[in-house]
């Protein structure tokens, strides 16, 4: 600077105000402090700086083309990865050191990283690589193997590999996730293939649910075989949730584990492992395949449930609305279905061709409408119908609104025949969804179709063993049984539904009354009506008839026939029920 210190100084700090720390701001980085006319800087992910370093070169190439060779300003950058010690705002340690020599060798205008800094941005950024070879540089014992990542850049060279760079994608209003490529710790190469095909399955499993955004296999299989770090990786995949996983085969047992990250707190959402043999490869691959979605849908949606009741109002967008609304109409109460109902309110407002909130509305509605003690709730059901069948016409491949409005109209019209097609769609649109199961069991079980109810019942437990709505399936095994005449089992699990329901959903009650009476024990079945009408404020003599109104007639004829056996029911009690 002895020619023009104080012209090179105002241009070193125009430099600074107008490129530099705009660009470090934009890809997340921090300047820890600066040296002289030199800086350190410090970034969470090594993509993020590496793409600021050619951003920032670039632009200074940009910024010099109309400039004198003897005035132009330029910078030798240096970028590593390693572990830092922290001190106040200040950091020390290898890692620094070694970014510092790299800096040193760098040529003006170049950049300079570290082995581990090319394999981790090599086949993410469209940048080109040329081997140095190993470095000894000073205070550091041991050769460092350099790459120089874009040697003297030029101004037609800038803007050609600025054009290059990918855009960071934008992260969906949605639930949105990366499966990586499983870990195989086999040490068996012959075990990739078994490793890959799991992932595959899985990405395409899970791509069956609409609702989520799930990245392609060519996208995250390029982060096979190395050591990744997540939130680098959902910031350049653009997604919320990453799912790593890994094989281990001894003899002919295998074990799979997988966990599932929030990458924007890191914290483990889900995490699991499944066991087996590999007598049957492909029937294994399968049955982990179902067992991961199964687990992993409700907990993903649950954790987007929770991210939308912690956001501010004014970012809400529909589907915010739509998951603020879910926990109440699974609470499956008529209070609760009541709120829902605001809530999806203001989902449709946003969106009136939100096929899912009019399912949600529509189910709503029948909580509402089949409220055991308030049975004048006209408006509820023909509101209800209106909405399911809107739901219908706009779901296209949304197997959830599908399965949602399909039920409903089986309880607000009793319309057997919509909601069987509507969930045979949804069944066969998403093969690992467990709701639809779940719905299509009770359908099955109401139309008096025992057997192939206690088959998707038994398939929805499967699937989503600690799913919280499980009392749905659980309670279409109570219905199945009675068909059945096995009313030990259809006891047993209508207790089993109580435990599961939410804790005023009166319907598992009702049922347990019903296989009481019909195994003759009529004792039991009074002591639990008690019970009932201790859940139900109001509930009086002729409530328990009118629960069953909702229901087809098929199943609603013999539930009463029972209960009128026990002597809990008067034969006037029979109602025709609602047809639509």
């Amino acid at each position: 600077m002895g020619r023009d210190e104080s012209g090179t100084l105002a241009a070193l700090k125009a430099l600074r105000r107008d490129v530099i720390d705009p660009k470090i701001a934009e890809h997340d980085g921090r300047i820890v402090k600066t040296t002289g006319d030199g800086l350190l800087l410090e970034f969470g992910s090594v993509v993020d700086a590496v793409r600021c370093m050619v951003d920032v070169q670039a632009a200074i190439a940009i910024g010099n083309a109309d400039i004198p060779v003897e005035r132009r300003i330029e910078f030798r950058i240096g970028v590593n990865i390693g572990d830092i010690i922290i001190e106040g705002d200040d950091i020390f340690g290898d890692g620094v050191n070694i970014a510092a020599r790299l800096q040193q060798i760098a040529e003006p205008g170049g950049i300079c990283v570290s082995d581990f800094v090319q394999q981790q941005v090599r086949d993410r950024l469209a940048v080109a690589f040329s081997d140095m070879g190993e470095q000894q540089v000073k205070n550091i014992n041991r050769p460092l193997r350099v790459y120089s990542l874009t040697g003297r850049v030029d101004a037609a060279d800038a803007l050609a590999k600025a054009a290059a760079l990918p855009a960071r994608p934008v992260l969906p209003s949605g639930p949105s996730i990366a499966v990586l490529p499983f870990t195989n710790m086999s040490g068996d190469p012959e075990q990739d293939y078994f490793a890959d095909g799991m992932v595959e399955d899985i990405i395409t499993a899970l791509s069956r649910f609409k609702e989520f955004l799930v990245i392609a296999r060519n996208s995250t299989f390029i982060y096979k075989d190395q050591a990744v770090d997540i939130q680098e990786v959902a910031r350049d995949l653009g997604v919320r949730y990453v799912l790593e996983g890994s094989v281990r085969k001894s003899g002919n047992r295998v074990r799979i584990t997988g966990q599932l990250i929030d990458a924007a707190t890191r914290a483990h959402i889900w995490a699991d492992r499944f066991d087996g043999a590999l007598d049957d490869i492909f029937e294994l691959q399968d049955r982990i395949t179902d067992s991961v979605v199964g687990a992993l849908a409700p907990k993903l949606t649950a954790a987007e449930v929770e991210r939308a009741r912690c956001s501010p109002p004014a970012n809400l967008d529909a589907y915010d609305y739509l998951l603020r609304a879910l926990p109440w109409v699974i609470g499956n109460s008529a209070a609760d279905a009541s709120e829902a109902i605001h809530l999806l309110d203001d989902a449709l407002r946003i969106n009136p061709r939100y096929a899912r909130a009019h399912a949600l509305k529509a189910l709503a509605n029948a909580q509402v409408f089949r409220g055991a003690v308030d049975p004048g709730r006209e408006d509820a059901r023909l509101a209800g119908i209106t909405h399911g069948r809107r739901a219908l016409e706009l779901a296209d491949e949304d197997s959830t609104a599908l399965a949602y409005g399909g039920f409903a109209l089986l309880v607000l019209a009793q319309d057997l025949a919509t909601a069987r097609t509507a969930l045979d769609k949804a069944v066969t649109l998403n093969p690992s969804q467990a709701m639809a199961y779940a719905y299509r069991s009770l359908v099955l079980s109401m139309a008096g179709e025992p057997e192939p109810a206690i088959k998707d019942a038994t398939r929805a437990l499967r699937l989503s063993p600690f799913d919280p709505a499980n009392y749905l399936p659980q309670m279409a095994l109570v219905v199945s049984n009675i068909w059945l005449d096995r009313f030990d089992e259809a006891v047993a699990w209508a207790h089993q539904a109580i435990r599961t329901a939410p804790p005023r959903y009166p319907m598992s009650y009702a049922w347990l009354i019903v296989a009481e009476s019909a195994r003759g024990n009529a004792a039991e079945a009074r002591s639990q009506v008690e019970n009932l009408a201790r859940l139900l404020p109001g509930f009086g003599p002729e409530t328990l008839a009118r629960m069953f109104d909702v229901f087809p007639l098929p199943v609603r004829t013999k539930s009463l026939a029972y209960l009128q056996h026990a002597g809990l029911v008067p034969a006037e009690q029979q109602t025709p029920g609602t047809q639509e």
